[in-house]
């Protein structure tokens, strides 16, 4: 099994026309993802690589039962495509989309809240379900299917961690990338509830970073609520103060989000947390008996 996406995923892709959304639509279509459709308006009718183009996510779901969309259009369109998208009949949405205002993001998630509709993003690599379905941008050469849930606010250390747990013959039940932003969709708490529910997922890859309080409330909730193995990474550790690294949500203030703050938290209930993201397959293995 799997979370949130499968093989019977049915995809389509807001933006398909545009030089990201047609690209990633290639290669999501390539590596195996049902992808059903797409969405420009004004231009039904039209294909990319073989998938059929529709003038509204509303005329794509009924064309094609879509249950998931994928969101590459500009930031100043991101709202109204996803609140086009949960107007629409999609139950899961992706908007991989940077730079989205904030106030945007809060009004969609606090809409999709209400209609039900799962969001991860904006500013994410997606998630991926190995040699089952990858919605996002990510190197899918690095993953193998598996049994370790993967949940990060990083891109390339998702990637980075993924490799290293890949090569020491932990494949990977669900990976996925929450976003960076300060506002997104699905985080720590949300996710460690559907791998801890997940009977294919035997452990826990979680890499979190300066910013905000998600590590601190996650390492509670594993407390309470999470019997299988966790081993965190946090980065940022050497981030001065007040300073903002990279993501928008990575940002220390009134001495809340540190990484010394996280890391303390998580020792505190008993979960591994590796200096070095090579160290988190073996923290793992031990922690399974392997």
């Amino acid at each position: 099994m799997s979370i949130l996406i499968n093989k019977d995923t049915k995809l389509i892709v807001q933006g398909i026309t545009g030089r990201d959304g047609s690209f990633h639509a290639s290669k999501m279509k390539k590596y195996g993802t049902n992808v059903v459709g797409g969405t420009s308006p004004g231009k039904a009718g039209q294909e990319v690589d073989g998938i059929p183009v529709f003038n509204t996510v509303k005329d794509a779901v009924a064309a094609t039962g879509a249950n998931t969309s994928i969101i590459f259009v500009p930031a100043a369109f991101a709202k109204d495509a996803m609140l086009e998208a949960i107007d629409g009949g999609i139950k899961l949405l992706i908007c991989i989309t940077e730079g989205v205002p904030t106030i945007d993001a809060v009004e969609a998630q606090r809409y999709a809240r209400i209609k039900g509709v799962q969001v991860i993003g904006p500013n994410c690599p997606g998630l991926i379900s190995p040699e089952e379905s990858m919605v996002g941008i990510m190197p899918t050469n690095v993953f193998k299917k598996g049994h370790t849930g993967v949940i990060s606010r990083s891109g390339t250390l998702t990637y980075e961690v993924v490799y290293n747990l890949t090569q020491a013959g932990l494949g990977q039940s669900t990976a996925v990338g929450v976003g960076g932003d300060p506002v997104v969709g699905l985080y720590f708490e949300d996710l460690l509830k559907m791998f801890q529910d997940d009977p294919d997922t035997d452990s826990i890859a979680l890499i979190g970073e300066i910013g905000g309080d998600a590590e601190e409330r996650a390492a509670k909730y594993i407390k309470e609520h999470v019997t299988k193995p966790v081993a965190v990474f946090i980065s940022g550790r050497q981030a001065p103060p007040g300073k903002q690294m990279g993501h928008a949500g990575a940002i220390i203030s009134g001495g809340s989000g540190s990484a010394e703050g996280k890391v303390a938290a998580f020792e505190a209930v008993g979960v591994p947390v590796a200096k070095e993201t090579s160290e988190i397959p073996e923290m793992l293995k031990k922690a399974l008996g392997k």
